[in-house]
């Protein structure tokens, strides 16, 4: 044990110090994976990374990830979120802070869509940063909202985040997406109530518009036009999720279906062109060749780990308590803490296969372990310096505001994600109640 504990002491100082140069994390991980493995194991050890490199890319479930990443790319250019924004602004306009209220619902609508946090921020945040500081909202609250609503494009589902989880950890991709649902919401509950009330008690934070703006609208055509831009999302949303929940489709069966009504929606809303279906297909192959290369890396470093007694290491860090709640909160502040450094994806593919026999071996069901995992990362999207919510941010702020204002606006709402978390943590029923009765 005193042998493995000193190399995998060496292993981390050699992590964290590629993470500290920049280097790519895929390229990190499988350079530790290699060198410790043979040196420490043996040149035996390559054929068993061979064996694992293959088993990445022969997996039926990842086939699920680019369908769900195509699908989001080809509504982000279908002008649905646009059309859904101009809706809820004449609508919630009338209201103290109900321009910030129509952000965040749009943001909801559209993460149900999207299931990438980059796309929602962008496209949002495109949308309603001129618009909120225009109409005079406080800073810190239209920064915060646009940010915070974007990262529920990783939460709820369909998520890419929750395709990874169940592929990594073996466990059910629908059941995953039924947990996060309600925890999703009730995020974006949470979020819009802060708003409501912080704009009651500051009037000067969230001002209504004027009356001059909504005149030029008329009550029915707001309601009107909200209904008709959010009428196709729904059916998507309820066609890709209902599916799953029942049973009826698979979710890398539901999320081929989803790409195809996607593309169609798109020539429906007349945004198809050969620039579009060049965008979407580079930025899926983007990010698909860029998880193939972080699941090898990942699969290369936990092999390595777990085979110098890494595992044993580990588990004897998270028991130090004695206890099985000792051992959750341990594990839930690696988490939070890794998320100031490191992005969702490697920390899931890092941790996940070091984490989960301890959570089996302790009885705690392992969807609700990562769900609850699923929303403690929310806040690794916000947190500095590294939440990549503030650098998708940062090309789309106002003049004369830096990233050091995105700092300042974000922490309401990492302490909302907080409670989020302890709440979903205290009433497993959140999470177990709708994967329950499927």
């Amino acid at each position: 044990m005193s042998d493995s504990i000193w190399i995998v002491i060496g292993i981390l100082v050699v992590f964290f110090a590629g993470l500290a140069s920049g280097f790519p994390l895929a390229f990190i991980m499988a350079g530790i994976g290699i060198s410790f493995g043979v040196i420490f194991m043996g040149p035996a050890v390559i054929p068993m990374y061979m064996s694992r490199a293959w088993q990445t890319v022969d997996n039926y479930d990842s086939i699920a990830t680019p369908m769900f990443i195509i699908m989001g790319n080809l509504l982000a250019y279908s002008g649905i979120a646009e059309g859904l924004f101009q809706s809820f602004r004449y609508l919630m306009g009338p209201v103290k802070g109900g321009l910030a209220v129509g952000v965040m619902i749009v943001s909801t609508v559209f993460a149900a869509c999207v299931g990438v946090v980059a796309a929602s921020i962008g496209t949002i945040g495109v949308l309603a940063t001129p618009v909120m500081f225009n109409a005079k909202y406080q800073k810190d609250i239209s920064l915060g909202t646009i940010m915070a609503g974007g990262c529920l494009g990783i939460l709820i589902p369909p998520s890419i985040m929750l395709v990874i989880m169940g592929s990594t950890a073996g466990i059910s991709v629908g059941k995953l997406m039924a947990g996060a649902l309600v925890p999703g919401l009730l995020l974006a509950g949470l979020y819009i109530a802060y708003i409501f009330i912080m704009c009651q008690i500051h009037p000067s934070w969230g001002p209504a518009i004027s009356a001059e703006e909504r005149a030029a609208v008329p009550v029915s055509k707001r309601i009107s036009g909200a209904l008709v831009n959010l009428l196709p999302p729904v059916i998507l949303i309820a066609g890709v999720l209902g599916s799953i929940f029942t049973g009826a489709a698979t979710p890398t069966e539901a999320a081929g279906v989803g790409a195809f009504v996607a593309f169609l929606m798109v020539i429906a809303y007349k945004k198809m062109t050969w620039k579009v279906v060049r965008s979407v297909v580079e930025q899926t192959a983007r990010f698909v060749g860029m998880m193939l290369m972080l699941q090898v890396g990942a699969n290369f470093f936990c092999a390595t780990f777990t085979g110098v007694g890494g595992g044993d290491v580990v588990k004897a860090v998270v028991m130090v308590t004695g206890s099985k709640w000792g051992a959750f909160v341990i594990m839930q502040l690696i988490y939070f803490v890794l998320g100031f450094f490191m992005d969702w994806f490697g920390i899931i593919l890092i941790t996940f296969p070091l984490f989960f026999p301890i959570v089996t071996s302790l009885g705690m069901d392992p969807v609700w372990f990562a769900v609850v995992v699923a929303v403690n990362l929310q806040m690794s999207f916000l947190t500095p310096p590294f939440g990549y919510a503030l650098f998708y941010m940062v090309p789309l702020l106002p003049e004369g505001l830096n990233l050091l204002d995105l700092y300042h606006a974000v922490w309401p709402f990492v302490a909302i994600q907080a409670i989020g978390t302890a709440a979903c943590i205290a009433f497993p029923a959140i999470i177990m109640w709708l994967p329950s009765i499927m």
